[in-house]
């Protein structure tokens, strides 16, 4: 049976429209979606139309599918108004839900042939920074673009700005490594060796619900310390040593990481003075990051700290690194850049001060930057600990 509308009907379905495009308006996209769209934007302003992303966890960011190809070709393609393409050997597997169409392969097809096919002869193709020499030159040779430009940056600049998902994964990948130093102090004792102590932190990690390392952790006994990227090998503790741990672990995929200097037993007058200036840096530049502010001029509160305090010329690396997927992004704070910082951006701030022959402190956190500010993503104490 067929009913006739009334006025007053219509009106009412009107409104009952009206209310339900109110409670359901049209869903934003995806994030990976969203992704895509930041990266093409980012192409534009650069002059470019498409690109070949290789690095595996930029292909991750942009479709959620993470696969390492090893020598094997990886590619996804992008370009305005077709859903990415991602170019992958048969041997691997991309999830059912991944956000991109399946270009395969055999280990007997040539891979080049289909990111070729996919190219606007008539634009210039952007490039990853990862896209290794022997891809490179014979896609250069075969394929009819208009150019190959170095690209990477389109996707670099989006990488830096975290999504709201990005920033809880990397607020519980901290939790979970404050959490974690607590135990690694525990393994500390007199005899013990720096290989013995770092060989045990990947199980407590995984007990704590990480995937594993973030990167390869920095355990420091005494003079090694002043080495700011000593790999632990088999020097023992002894008493009034320095005990630096520089440790990260990767939880749902976002990487941790943090830097604490121990004392084990005893601190000199001179170990106290140095960490204290070491402290006294990483305040100053936590508490100056805000939008606007520049990296340079983070790097700079610090090394004015430091240098201050008689010790600047044994502050040898750059303040910081952004962080994310990749626990070293693109985007250093450092004394050479000077592009200010957004809301979005995580980074770490990890002064040192490198005594050869003697010691080293550093003491590292990441920030993560909000409109007004930041949130500091680590909670561990900073105070000065003298290890019984």
């Amino acid at each position: 049976m067929t009913e006739r509308a009334t006025s007053a009907d219509s009106h009412a379905a009107a409104a009952d429209a009206a209310g339900l495009a109110a409670a359901d308006p049209t869903p934003s996209p995806t994030p990976c979606a969203a992704r895509v769209d930041t990266v093409l934007r980012n192409l534009k302003a650069a002059g470019l139309s498409q690109m070949v992303v290789c690095d595996p966890r930029s292909i991750q960011y942009l479709t959620g599918a993470y696969v390492e190809p090893g020598e094997r070709f990886l590619g996804l393609f992008v370009a305005p108004g077709q859903q990415p393409a991602l170019v992958l050997n048969e041997l691997f597997t991309a999830p059912a839900d991944a956000a991109c169409r399946i270009l395969s392969f055999k280990d007997t097809d040539d891979p080049l042939a289909l990111v070729a096919g996919l190219c606007d002869p008539e634009a210039p193709l952007g490039c990853d920074k990862n896209l290794p020499a022997r891809f490179l030159i014979p896609l250069m040779e075969r394929t009819a673009a208009a150019g190959f430009v170095l690209a990477s940056q389109a996707v670099d600049d989006a990488r830096a700005l975290k999504d709201a998902d990005e920033r809880k994964r990397m607020r519980a990948a901290s939790r979970t490594n404050d959490t974690a130093m607590a135990r690694f102090r525990e393994l500390v004792h007199e005899g013990v060796t720096e290989a013995e102590v770092a060989g045990q932190l990947e199980a407590l990690y995984r007990r704590l619900g990480a995937q594993g390392h973030s990167f390869t952790p920095i355990v420091s006994f005494g003079a090694n310390a002043a080495d700011p990227h000593h790999e632990p090998d088999d020097t023992p503790l002894r008493d009034g040593d320095v005990v630096l741990f520089d440790v990260g672990c990767r939880q749902d995929d976002y990487c941790a990481d943090m830097t604490r200097t121990f004392f084990f037993r005893s601190a000199s007058e001179k170990q106290r003075e140095v960490y204290e200036a070491v402290r006294r840096a990483n305040e100053a530049a936590r508490a100056l990051v805000a939008p606007g502010v520049r990296f340079c001029d983070l790097d700079a509160a610090a090394r004015t700290v430091i240098q201050e305090a008689g010790y600047g010329p044994y502050f040898t690396h750059r303040l910081g690194h952004q962080i994310g997927l990749d626990v070293h992004e693109p985007g250093d704070v450092s004394a050479v850049h000077d592009a200010p910082v957004q809301p979005g951006m995580t980074f770490s701030i990890e002064p040192g001060i490198y005594l050869p022959g003697e010691f080293g402190v550093r003491i590292e956190d990441l920030v993560l930057v909000t409109d007004e500010g930041c949130e500091v993503l680590n909670a561990y104490p900073r105070d000065l600990t003298v290890l019984e």
